[in-house]
């Protein structure tokens, strides 16, 4: 039996089986999950193709998290996909745009990107657990991902800020849900070859970083161990655990030069 035998869990953001959220999905349907995915505009396509390849084929959502409508309606959605309960929600939803505020453009930046980066970023996982906390219960867990943003990095800008909201956020889920018996943790992931990496312009010196720093070394191409820890965090194993980040970068977070 697979440690989330019987579990339901909505995993956002898939889109290529290159995803972390693909990665995610998968492993937690082999782990005996329940599944239901999201993605939206112009990535239901992409989305709907890929989750084919899934056994069986979930059902795929449109969901735009920074659409207030939309995530009034989510619940609803999810009762009449037979989801009358979630036992975990995975955020895996980043967005900022790259020529503006990603790539060096840090000081030129305009309020308009750096809200739309930090809403979509960040704020979002507060409004998607807010948008499905009816269906949460004592037991559950939101588990979202981000890329360490207790330091900079070459060309991130904005999205590096957006992800430092991110991991406050998930702190203080953790502290206002935590009552409920609801946990709130992050993954904080070494670069991987998504579509959402290579829209950053000069993404590709992270692999450089880890190629010479990961003590136990990091394969780019590979995101099943950041989805393993993911599921991991949605089971049962980690009762007692909210509120924290745990690094899957192959070690680099703890090294100095």
């Amino acid at each position: 039996m697979g440690i989330l035998e019987g579990k339901k869990i909505l995993v956002t953001g898939v889109t290529l089986n290159t995803s972390i959220a693909y990665s995610v999905a998968r492993i937690a349907q082999q782990e005996g999950a329940e599944i239901v995915v999201s993605n939206f505009g112009r990535g239901m396509g992409l989305t709907r193709r890929v989750v084919k390849k899934l056994d069986p084929v979930p059902e795929v959502l449109d969901l735009n998290v920074t659409d207030a409508e939309q995530l009034a309606a989510l619940p609803g959605q999810l009762r009449e996909l037979g989801f009358d309960h979630l036992d975990g929600v995975v955020h895996s939803i980043a967005y900022a745009h790259p020529e503006r505020a990603l790539g060096g453009a840090f000081l030129t930046t305009e309020w308009d990107d750096v809200a739309m980066a930090v809403q979509t970023s960040a704020y979002s996982l507060q409004s998607l657990a807010m948008a499905v906390r009816e269906l949460l219960g004592r037991g559950s867990s939101i588990v979202g991902l981000t890329f360490d943003a207790t330091v900079s990095w070459p060309s991130y800008d904005w999205m590096g800020v957006a992800k430092a909201a991110l991991e406050s956020t998930n702190r203080y889920l953790a502290r206002y849900l935590g009552p409920d018996g609801i946990r709130s943790n992050l993954v904080a992931a070494g670069p991987v070859d998504t579509i959402a990496k290579k829209a950053i312009p000069g993404a590709s010196s992270f692999n450089d970083i880890w190629d010479g720093r990961a003590p136990l070394g990091w394969d780019a191409s590979d995101a099943t161990p950041v989805g393993k820890a993911v599921v991991a965090l949605l089971s049962d194993w980690f009762p007692a655990t909210t509120g924290t980040m745990v690094h899957v970068d192959g070690g680099l977070h703890s090294t100095g030069a």
